[in-house]
């Protein structure tokens, strides 16, 4: 009765153990993922401008969601696999020397070498498929984005069956190499319980043959069974981890490069007060290209902006336009030269403080799927948004006659990236969005690009009658639409080509 009392409990607190194991495990292998997946987000949104620019959104995706889960799954689980079954292979042999030290000795090694054997064989397999995998999720990603992203044109053209090709061609290398990793990781178990059952066969005849062989081997095979039962399970496991963590390697590596991303140091600080601006924006010698090997945009440009006033700008394809504008918002910096606002340069330590002065209407708005008010309010939490406040951006954007005769008004959803919504109406919730924010200095690249004639002259009526002190910036589609600019800027072969009112350039420019 003791020793059934004795055995039930251990097999009890056995199980709880395990259970608790579990738990923990599981617990803090999903706590890390998830802060490397936010930490990886973070510092993506931190990226300067340029960096966004230069690659692809795929990437990024991919590795805050696909390759943090294979993190989770891949590295750190394993890992803490090893630990807990390092403890318990350890527990385990203890107990099987103290029963038959030799024959344990000689299985462990045996096992352990056959395992081993089985890892260098098939180490050069798991890093290739690690590095099909995260390379080719990445093209999965892509594919999604390009098929759904341009869903119009590929129904009007009928091209379903090139886009299914794209992600077939994408998304097969990663299965296959996905079953492959889990095929190595799991068939040596197989063979070993096999192994295992000759082994125990082999030692039962042996001391079968020996004088009093069968009362002798009964309780020393017994141990060794229980035993073999728990080890074996016990190195598949340890061969398991060691096998996913070098199955995703690949995937490491990358989420690793997305975590090394630097931060800039007004990440760790409160938002920046605005910097103070009661003069001008002065671009002095200003020069600028993408990368070394790419030519210059903008050579040794010249330009003062008068605080106040309105200044359209105009030029060819590929002039500089939106470029110069970027620079001016702080979103690029100079290869060399300087911006300043009142004679003080900006730089690198104090740009966040400028661009708290600046909205930005571009020519295609980003709608999120969520409503107008929230919308319009753009990254303000929601029980923070000013709703007059939203409704007299409206106003003066033009759109809100339209938005109060919906049932739902300023809660009305928009659907992903507005597609509920026209072009117009997109545009003119763009503006909106730029008037609530209440900045002195607003940039428009081509924003009244998609409104008809009356009310892209109805917006921009309304945007002249609002404060003298705000600098209204205008890339404009319509030369008729810089009609009201105090100045009118020609960009060409990297600098500016003149400058001069609207009956001073019009004409020339109709010419």
């Amino acid at each position: 009765m003791p020793l059934t009392i004795a055995f039930g409990s251990a097999a009890f607190v056995a199980g709880a153990m395990r259970l608790i194991l579990l738990w923990a495990t599981t617990r803090l292998s999903f706590a890390t993922g998830a802060d490397l997946s936010i930490n990886i987000y973070r510092r993506t949104l931190y990226q300067p401008y340029a960096v966004h620019v230069a690659r692809n959104s795929s990437e990024v995706i991919n590795g805050i969601s696909t390759k943090a889960n294979g993190v989770i799954h891949g590295i750190i689980g394993p890992v803490l696999t090893l630990i807990s079954a390092g403890i318990t292979l350890l527990a385990i042999l203890l107990i099987l020397l103290s029963v038959e030290p030799v024959i344990s000795l000689l299985a462990v090694f045996g096992f352990g070498v056959i395992y081993g054997v089985i890892i260098r064989i098939t180490r050069a397999q798991k890093i290739r498929n690690s590095q099909r995998i995260a390379r080719e999720s990445t093209q999965v990603i892509k594919s999604l984005q390009e098929g759904l992203g341009g869903i119009r044109d590929v129904l009007i053209d009928g091209s379903q069956s090139v886009y299914c090709k794209i992600y077939r061609d994408a998304d097969l290398p990663v299965r296959r190499a996905q079953g492959n990793n889990q095929f190595i990781a799991q068939s040596p178990r197989y063979g070993m319980e096999a192994l295992g059952m000759v082994l125990i066969a082999t030692l039962a005849y042996t001391l079968a043959q020996q004088p009093d062989g069968v009362a002798k081997a009964i309780p020393v095979l017994g141990a060794l069974a229980l035993g073999a039962q728990r080890l074996l399970p016990v190195m598949q496991q340890l061969y398991a981890a060691w096998s996913a963590i070098q199955s995703n390697q690949a995937s490491l590596q990358d989420t690793l490069e997305l975590l090394g991303q630097p931060l800039p140091d007004h990440a760790y600080q409160p938002v920046a007060k605005p910097l103070s601006f009661h003069e001008h924006v002065r671009l002095n010698q200003l020069s600028f290209r993408y990368s070394p090997q790419t030519p210059l945009v903008l050579k040794n440009l010249d330009l003062t902006i008068a605080k106040g006033s309105r200044v359209g700008f105009i030029g060819t394809t590929g002039s500089g336009k939106s470029t110069l504008l970027d620079i001016v918002m702080g979103l690029l910096q100079p290869t060399e030269g300087t911006l300043e606002i009142d004679g003080l340069p900006i730089t690198a330590i104090n740009y966040r403080a400028w661009q708290a002065h600046i909205a930005h209407v571009p020519q295609a708005i980003f709608l999120a799927d969520s409503t107008i008010e929230e919308n319009i309010a753009f990254g303000q939490p929601k029980d923070q948004i000013d709703h007059e406040r939203v409704r007299r951006a409206a106003r003066q954007a033009q759109i809100a006659d339209i938005i109060e005769t919906w049932p739902r008004q300023y809660q009305t959803f928009v659907g992903e990236r507005g597609i509920r919504l026209s072009g117009g109406q997109r545009q003119r919730i763009g503006i909106a969005r730029a008037l609530y924010k209440q900045a002195d200095v607003i940039i428009f690249d081509e924003a009244t690009s998609a409104l008809d004639n009356e009310t892209e002259q109805a917006v921009m009526q309304a945007i002249d009658v609002l404060s003298e002190d705000l600098t209204i910036l205008i890339i404009a589609h319509r030369l008729t639409t810089l009609k009201n600019c105090t100045q009118i800027v020609e960009l060409g072969d990297g600098g500016v080509r003149r400058i001069g009112s609207y009956q001073d350039i019009v004409p020339q420019a109709a010419a």
